[in-house]
């Protein structure tokens, strides 16, 4: 398994990551029910198993089935050594942060929590402004790192817009995820050299992309295009985003340990990584 430091967190950990929100949501991508005990077991043995292969980075949130995805890590995760790193998140618009939080704790089965991210896809000017002002939701956020419930503090977004550079300049977040994958490439365009990743990168803090393998965006594209095709694109991808020199930690999200065991295979050959620049040169 490759490891990496997770920008100024110092944390070291896996380049891989595992992504939570097929543990928690009904029906994501598959038929899927958390309530399930046959299927709960099975994400239960993907994580084990995943700490077996060296994943040390795991990503959920309360958002993923109601809490259901941070109470199946919660009891994956519960005799896990210190070296594995939890990140959850917390909503937007949460009413009452501690409260939050505090459910988070719960279920994870934890007494702190590694990192907690503002959970959103898109931030208006307004509500950047919002977030970052006098007694927002980060200044909140900020007072609870100061009691020892949070570790780190970082933001999601699916965007590239400016509120995302406020976040970033503001230097009050540790960890970045956003959208990057072979589709939707807005966080980093190697031919200006431009995005967030970069600027995440030069801020110090550490990055990592959420839909990684597209949410099964191109698989389904494709499947319409070519009923009869039948070629695993999940190499391609994932090591197209391995090969970013300014991600840290790609996640994908996982149910089964074949599902595992075939992402970690992909992670730890290292010959496939490519050169981004070439790939997106004009000329020869």
């Amino acid at each position: 398994m490759e490891f990496t430091t997770l920008g100024r967190t110092g944390r070291t950990v896996s380049r891989l990551g595992f992504g939570g929100a097929p543990a928690g949501l009904t029906n994501y991508l598959d038929n899927y029910s958390p309530t399930n005990h046959d299927q709960r077991e099975q994400v239960i043995a993907a994580i084990e198993r995943a700490v077996a292969l060296g994943i040390t980075y795991f990503d959920t949130a309360p958002g993923y089935g109601s809490g259901a995805s941070e109470a199946i890590f919660g009891e994956a995760l519960a005799d896990a050594g210190d070296e594995i790193f939890v990140a959850t998140k917390i909503n937007r618009d949460e009413p009452n942060v501690r409260a939050g939080i505090e459910a988070s704790l719960t279920r994870l089965r934890r007494d702190q929590l590694d990192l907690v991210q503002i959970h959103g896809s898109s931030y208006s000017p307004d509500l950047a402004a919002s977030i970052l002002g006098d007694g927002g939701l980060l200044a909140q956020l900020e007072a609870l790192r100061e009691e020892g419930l949070i570790r780190h503090l970082g933001f999601t977004s699916e965007d590239n817009n400016g509120a995302v550079f406020q976040f970033i300049g503001s230097g009050r977040f540790d960890v970045m995820q956003i959208c990057y994958n072979l589709l939707h490439q807005h966080a980093y365009e190697p031919t200006r050299p431009f995005g967030s990743l970069l600027e995440a990168d030069k801020a110090g803090m550490g990055t990592v992309t959420m839909r990684t393998l597209t949410s099964g965006l191109l698989q389904k594209w494709i499947r319409q295009v070519n009923p009869n095709d039948s070629f695993d694109y999940t190499p391609a991808l994932l090591q197209f985003v391995l090969s970013n020199p300014y991600v840290d930690v790609a996640l994908v999200g996982m149910r089964t340990a074949d599902e595992v065991e075939h992402n970690v295979a992909i992670a730890n050959d290292s010959a496939g990584r490519i050169d981004i620049a070439a790939l997106h040169a004009k000329y020869v």
